[in-house]
């Protein structure tokens, strides 16, 4: 026993010590920066039809973050392109609307959101979350039980993963949410006790990402969940999920 503790020392402390000072690797897609708005005709066209999740849009150019999956395809194979990723990562909204970004909106625009209720005296200390995978393809998944390893350690902040839903402060729901789990998913919800919230973790939880033509999801749930808390990616980050947690639940950005 005592050569694991003198082990465990050795170690010292992995986890990351500041979420938001992190550094990422520089090929990571995350905040896309439109350069500019363009007038071609020719070369919106090119931008909309080549997005697989019907994410750009004009007047004005924009792209809706719920819908992107962060493939790169505007980017890469469009000569000239107005839209830069740039691999800020710290991208998370507190309502729907907030994810659509336009030539305006610079990368600080995250950091200036606040969630529309403050929660922080009911959950700073300690949040509860369970997790209803809806038929995603297990990305999201991944990086969320990722969010709680020895490098991310979320739960130095108080938050925690827990079995059962009745113990659980918030929903977080992966994946588009199919038919098969709708029942799943609204039975999880009526079984937490009040107060509770609802976060959407990943593009096919806020959009149906690639599946958002399929007739086989169950998205009109969605309206019954009191959902604080949108998170964009495919997969999200750890690092992004950990950010924007915190943020909701009170934490300042700069606390250990």
């Amino acid at each position: 026993m005592s050569s694991l503790f003198k082990s465990r020392l050795k170690h010292g402390y992995q986890a990351i010590k500041s979420v938001e000072q992190a550094k990422i690797n520089e090929r990571y897609r995350g905040f896309p920066k439109i350069l500019t708005d363009i007038t071609s005709e020719e070369l919106m066209r090119k931008l909309v039809s080549i997005c697989p999740t019907e994410a750009i849009n004009n007047n004005p150019l924009s792209i809706d973050l719920g819908k992107c999956i962060f493939c790169g395809a505007c980017e890469d194979f469009i000569e000239d392109s107005p839209i830069k990723f740039t691999n800020n990562h710290k991208i998370f909204a507190f309502n729907r609307e907030q994810l659509i970004v336009t030539s305006e909106i610079d990368q600080d625009y995250f950091k200036r959101l606040k969630p529309n209720i403050e929660i922080e005296k009911l959950f700073k200390r300690s949040f509860k979350i369970r997790n209803v995978s809806a038929g995603g393809c297990n990305g999201c998944e991944l990086e969320l039980s990722a969010s709680f390893n020895v490098n991310f350690d979320a739960a130095r902040f108080g938050i925690d993963i827990v079995a059962s839903p009745r113990h659980a402060d918030a929903m977080v729901i992966t994946g588009p949410i199919t038919k098969n789990m709708q029942i799943a998913t609204l039975r999880t919800w009526e079984a937490m006790a009040e107060p509770k919230v609802c976060i959407l973790f990943g593009s096919c939880a806020i959009s149906g990402g690639i599946f958002h033509q399929s007739n086989e999801l169950a998205r009109e749930i969605l309206s019954n969940f009191n959902t604080l808390l949108y998170i964009p990616g495919c997969p999200v980050h750890p690092l992004t999920f950990i950010a924007a947690v915190k943020r909701l639940i009170g934490w300042g950005d700069d606390e250990p």
